[in-house]
């Protein structure tokens, strides 16, 4: 029956007296049950559109909602995997086209650093014998023994092996040891040496993947029990890459299940400071592992706060790098347009070195660019702008970090963040892309295991379409808005900036400046560092002049 023959109906009924708003209403229903839905089911269905219906509107909607729906039910049905993108990408770059011209060289207050980029000169007073040495030494200090013939990449392998063995008991932070793998990719960093093939500052160097990074023949379990089994033909690109720069993977690390918190199926990760305390995530592990001495580095991701909120929580250096910066390929998604992949590490200058192999375009991942990279460099305080933020709290951190750089010599700017438009409701745009990703654990209730994921999953099936894309909207403002923040400043400290920052794509760091006299021991402060787009290199080359100045990177956790 059409619109126009319902109508008719109705009237006619109406004249010949037995039109009552009852008797239409139970005419009408009729009508629409016929078609398959009832007017109640609209009417209740109407606050998830935010709209408000009359029974006419409701019964002339009906043919059309039955399509919707079937239009919903038949896209539900093509298989599409975990891994398949969406026909759209996000761009950081839309509210600043300039940026592109900015981010193609490097910016007038950095410049070569005149330091080798391989490595420096034997650590003074180290005995690579001496475990606890060993475990703390940076990435260039590791690679000088590596060249001197003091250590071997084996050597390295099997002492990281041992240490995340016996200390995963306590830390709970190791999904799977790659062993085989990890003597395998040794074995060969030694052979090479030997034949005078040097593939630069990671040849030889062990590090973590968190379990989000695909490796073949492993498992990557994205720390949810309903994937402890998973395991992928390929390497995920970031992998690929550092096994290109001659790293030795010697484990895949704990992260919060499905890149939530620091909880997993095998139960929690700690923080080695503090063992009675989670080490926060979702880049659980890699944190952990790190603060610890169990690796060199590692890799984590952050959608919103994985690596900065292990980062502060481990006291290490985190970088989470502009959006695109880094290939997601191989990777659990997460979020489409907010994912990140990111080095963690004990020092600024090995995330640097980190970063410099695994930037870069990825035909794999159609959100990544080419932009100017370069590490070491070093910068000249004088020319730089470095922001406080004014419209929030200075935490003792954040407030140390900004009076070292004025004793550096650095001109500080004081600044106002965007505050007009909420973040937090325009972070339900992650909420939404998860819960389509993971859509087929949803529809058959199997979201046992996963934090807090599976209310949040139900949830989102009842956003609307036009919800998500007006929060769309309001995130290309607030890029707008903090495109203007960096017209006054090169960068800024703290600013409580966790959500802004992520939705707009702009990397930022944590470095531990100052430590703690707290129970069960003193532990490091770490204040965030948040620079322009594709500005990782500023970030460093600063972050690089605090830590030498605060000295915390000698604290070991006991």
């Amino acid at each position: 029956m059409s619109r126009v023959d319902r109508r008719r109906v109705l009237e006619t009924l109406s004249l010949i007296g037995i039109g009552t708003t009852t008797f239409q209403r139970a005419l009408s229903d009729e009508v629409v049950k016929q078609a398959g839905l009832t007017l109640e089911q609209i009417t209740h269905a109407e606050w998830v559109a935010g709209i408000t219906l009359t029974d006419e509107q409701r019964t002339a909607l009906t043919g059309r909602l039955n399509g919707v729906r079937d239009d919903a039910v038949q896209i539900q049905k093509i298989p599409i995997q975990y891994d398949s993108l969406p026909s759209f990408r996000f761009d950081p770059e839309m509210a600043d086209p300039a940026v592109k011209v900015r981010a193609s060289a490097m910016p007038p207050w950095l410049q070569d650093s005149g330091e080798d980029s391989s490595v420096k000169g034997p650590p003074e007073n180290k005995d690579p014998a001496a475990s606890d040495d060993l475990s703390f030494l940076t990435i260039r200090e590791l690679g000088s023994l590596l060249r001197a013939g003091q250590l071997t990449a084996v050597q390295m392998a099997e002492h990281c092996l041992k240490t995340l063995e016996e200390k995963n008991v306590t830390l709970n932070c190791v999904v799977t040891l790659t062993r085989n793998l990890a003597l395998k990719q040794a074995e060969r960093a030694d052979k090479e040496l030997a034949s005078g093939h040097d593939r630069g500052p990671l040849h030889g160097i062990p590090w973590g993947a968190k379990d989000l990074i695909s490796v073949a023949g492993y498992p990557t379990t994205w720390g949810a029990p309903q994937f402890q089994e998973q395991q992928f033909a390929n390497d995920a690109r970031v992998a690929q890459r550092l096994n290109e720069a001659g790293a030795v993977l010697v484990a895949k690390l704990s992260l919060g299940a499905l890149a939530m918190g620091d909880k997993w199926f095998n139960g929690q990760t700690k923080n080695p400071w503090n063992l009675e305390q989670g080490s926060s995530g979702s880049s659980a592990g890699s944190a952990s592992a790190v603060a610890a001495g169990l690796v060199p580095f590692a890799v984590g991701s952050e959608t919103l706060g994985s690596i900065v909120s292990p980062g502060r929580r481990c006291g290490i250096v985190g970088l989470r790098p502009t959006f695109g910066r880094v290939s997601r390929a191989g990777c659990m998604a997460l979020s489409w347009t907010m994912d990140k992949i990111g080095p963690m590490a004990r020092t600024a200058d090995d995330c640097g070195t980190v970063l410099a192999a695994i930037h870069g375009h990825d035909d794999a991942d159609p959100t990544t660019v080419d932009r100017w990279f370069q590490w070491p460099v070093k910068a000249d305080l004088s020319k730089l702008r470095i922001g406080r933020v004014t419209n929030c709290d200075t935490s003792p951190p954040d407030q140390m970090a900004l009076d070292i750089l004025k004793e550096l010599g650095a001109t500080i700017v004081d600044i106002d963040l965007p505050r007009g438009i909420p973040d937090s409701p325009l972070s339900s745009m992650l909420n939404v892309e998860a819960a389509c990703i993971f859509q087929p654990l949803t529809r058959v209730s199997n979201v046992e295991g996963l934090n807090s994921w599976g209310d949040i999953f139900q949830a989102c099936h009842f956003v609307s379409a036009i919800d998500y894309l007006q929060a769309s909207r309001a995130r290309f403002e607030l890029m707008k808005q903090m495109a203007r923040v960096f017209t006054s400043v090169d960068l800024y400290i703290g600013g409580d900036d966790l959500g802004i920052a992520n939705l707009t794509g702009h990397p930022c760091m944590t470095l531990p400046v100052m430590m703690a006299d707290v129970k069960p021991q003193p532990r490091p402060l770490c204040c965030t560092m948040t620079s322009g787009l594709y500005d990782e290199a500023t970030l460093l080359a600063v972050a690089r002049l605090i830590e030498a100045k605060a000295d915390v990177v000698k604290h070991r956790p006991q």
